[in-house]
């Protein structure tokens, strides 16, 4: 069976990993044991597994950055005040000292917030906004595809050990909208694909990082519920539905079948931990 996108055409080479929290660190960790060299870039060292850069991009850098051969920026957008995308990114432009040959840029579903619905959307769909969080994100993908010539990963709601918010509201017996459209990727998968995104000859320059089952938050916080053993959440009151509904054929062609393809894998195996 040929391979049209070239999964392992492309050696990730030495890594930056640019905003590393929970998400970068995984992907480091999985690079770092096939054998590349990895940086992060992140606001405080701490305890990490490689070797880091303190750098807090919302400021020019005082430095010149090596040269790498990949890039993945993980940077969530601001929570207050202005966008961190565009000082940040036209920043780590300036302080690399050559255009990398590869750049990832994680962005998120929530771009498109703005269109509810139940018509599946695909990576061929205009985002549309309705906050300020969405906005910065488009403007982030747009930096990004501009000064790096980035691939855009957008990731649905991400779940999976020590993301486990969910299994909580339901222990607590929170009332949630069981009327509301998701869609979620565990972050075992995630971090898959950001690897295959990095090694891939011909990457595509956008995917959606989406499981295979789109569904009711209703339905899931139920399956929850009697894994766990108690009562289903109430509804909350009023619901107001909403969400979106998201196709993820691309990344199974992509990358194949997920290891966690519905929400049941992932949160059966969180819950048997427990």
């Amino acid at each position: 069976m040929t391979d049209p996108w070239g999964l392992e055409t492309r050696a990730p080479g030495d890594v930056l990993l640019v905003g590393c929290g929970k998400l970068g660190i995984r992907l480091g960790e999985r690079l770092v044991a096939a054998g590349s060299q990895v940086t992060a870039m992140r606001r405080s060292g701490g305890d990490m597994p490689f070797p880091t850069i303190e750098a807090d991009l919302r400021h020019p850098l005082d430095r010149e950055l090596p040269g790498f051969d990949s890039v993945v920026i993980t940077l969530p957008p601001s929570t207050e005040g202005d966008s961190v995308y565009p000082p940040a990114l036209r920043g780590l432009a300036d302080a690399l000292p050559s255009m990398p040959g590869r750049v990832v840029f994680v962005s998120s579903t929530r771009v498109f917030e703005g269109r509810p619905g139940e018509t599946p959307l695909t990576e061929r769909d205009a985002p549309r906004v309705s906050s300020e969080r969405g906005g910065d994100l488009v403007e982030g993908e747009h930096l990004a595809t501009e000064l790096f010539g980035a691939r855009i990963v957008r990731p649905a709601g991400i779940y999976g050990p020590g993301r486990d918010f969910l299994i909580r509201r339901v222990r607590e017996g929170a009332a949630v909208d069981h009327t509301r459209r998701t869609n979620r990727i565990h972050e075992t998968d995630l971090v898959r694909l950001l690897e295959a995104m990095l090694r891939a000859d011909s990457a595509p320059p956008l995917i959606h990082a989406v499981d295979r089952e789109p569904v009711l938050l209703g339905d899931v916080v139920a399956h929850i519920a009697s894994r766990l053993g108690v009562e289903t959440p109430p509804h909350l009151d009023p619901e107001v539905g909403g969400g979106t509904v998201l196709e993820g054929r691309l990344l199974q062609e992509f990358l194949g079948d997920l290891e966690y393809p519905t929400f049941r894998d992932g949160y059966d195996e969180m819950i048997a931990a427990l």
